[in-house]
């Protein structure tokens, strides 16, 4: 393994590479009590370890490791601090590799051991080069190279998962660090605050290490970028592809019914995140929209049974949607299907009782008018 040492002590930086030229397989290529990155990426690119000091004049240590990463998402660093109390804090997540000062040797050797399973894992695992990703967001986020086998994603902690869906929400454009501590750390001072970032964006760069072919975080004045590339989004395919298509038809229809298949469920709907509901709403909307154009024109050319489908998938995603509900009620009506009548008038009923809302009044005469028809009727 190759290392570089970062410390503002010159006697610190001689002490460490002291202990580990005492344990093989590791080499010191570099040592530097000023790491600058603009003048070392070569460098980094080629580096498995980095052993930074957290603490240093001027520099902001978790900062500068993110800055690291970037440049080489797949190097381990380890944080190397003398104060155990502040160790504790900053890493109350056990968020990154660190060892205290004095460095001992047999914890040296124990953290190397972990990063030399890391390395030969990474060895181990296939390359997706030239793989499509596809990135699924519907109900939950998913990844996958081949259809029904899912990629495993192990997320260090829920707030480095959450940040990664913001900037993938946001995919190509700038966020504000800013922006990303009122989403996600509001509650912290900020010091803390911007910790916990520091924190967040390293193991969000560290996961996604396993697919550098297809995302690429990046540091931008004050803020990162997320940038996909051989990457499908299953929202955005499905989208797109509504979006573009022509009025529905008997020539069209069956286009339609395969681009709705990619829409397995709300966005994100998985996830209590206040930041998706108002994306979350819109695609809602879009695809009730569409579903009924399907609805209705399946109804219109006496289609009943793919009718009655569409209205149900309405029912069932958006419950309140009285429309799709009265739709229902009238064709079960025409199939002369009393019960399913009352059953379908009772979902609309409870639902909307759920938002404190009373059955719209042409749904309840409607409904009362073809309960005195079916007593007339009956002999």
């Amino acid at each position: 393994m190759k290392a570089i040492l970062v410390d503002d002590e010159p006697l610190a930086l001689d002490y460490l590479e002291r202990q580990l030229n005492k344990v093989s397989n590791i080499v010191v290529v570099g040592k530097f009590t000023n790491l600058i990155i603009g003048k070392e990426t070569t460098l980094l690119e080629e580096v498995d370890v980095v052993f930074l000091d957290i603490e240093m004049a001027g520099v902001n240590g978790l900062e500068l490791a993110e800055q690291i990463l970037e440049i080489n998402s797949s190097l381990s660093i380890i944080f190397v601090t003398a104060f155990k109390d502040y160790a504790v804090k900053a890493f109350e997540l056990n968020a990154f590799d660190y060892i205290l000062k004095p460095v001992q040797l047999e914890r040296l050797q124990l953290t190397l051991e972990r990063i030399e399973k890391k390395l030969d894992d990474q060895i181990s695992q296939p390359l997706s080069v030239n793989q499509i990703l596809q990135i699924n967001v519907c109900r939950e986020l998913t990844f996958y190279f081949t259809k029904d086998k899912v990629e495993i994603i192990h997320w260090r902690t829920t707030k480095a998962q959450e940040l990664f869906l913001y900037l993938l929400h946001h995919s190509g454009k700038a966020i504000r660090k800013s922006e990303l501590i009122d989403i996600l750390w509001a509650e912290f001072d900020q010091n803390k605050a911007y910790a916990q970032l520091y924190n967040a964006i390293y193991h969000v760069r560290k996961t996604l290490g396993k697919f550098s072919n297809h995302f690429s975080l990046k540091s931008v004045p004050d803020g990162y970028i997320l940038l996909t590339k051989n990457a499908l989004i299953d929202i955005l395919e499905w989208e797109n592809r509504i979006v573009a298509a022509p009025p529905i038809s008997m020539e069209t229809v069956d286009g339609y019914e395969t681009s709705m298949d990619l829409y397995t469920g709300s966005y994100l709907q998985e996830y209590d995140y206040l930041w998706v509901e108002p994306e979350r709403y819109r695609l809602e909307l879009l695809w009730t929209n569409v579903a009924y154009q399907l609805a209705n024109f399946y109804y219109e050319q006496g289609e009943l049974k793919n009718a009655r489908i569409w209205y149900v998938k309405i029912c069932t995603i958006r419950p309140e949607e009285e429309n799709a509900h009265f739709s229902l009620m009238k064709l079960f009506a025409i199939l002369g299907n009393d019960k399913l009548v009352d059953y379908q008038y009772v979902q609309l009923k409870n639902a909307l009782e759920e938002l404190s809302i009373q059955v719209s009044p042409n749904i309840r005469k409607w409904y009362d008018q073809w309960n005195q028809n079916k007593t007339i009727s009956k002999p």
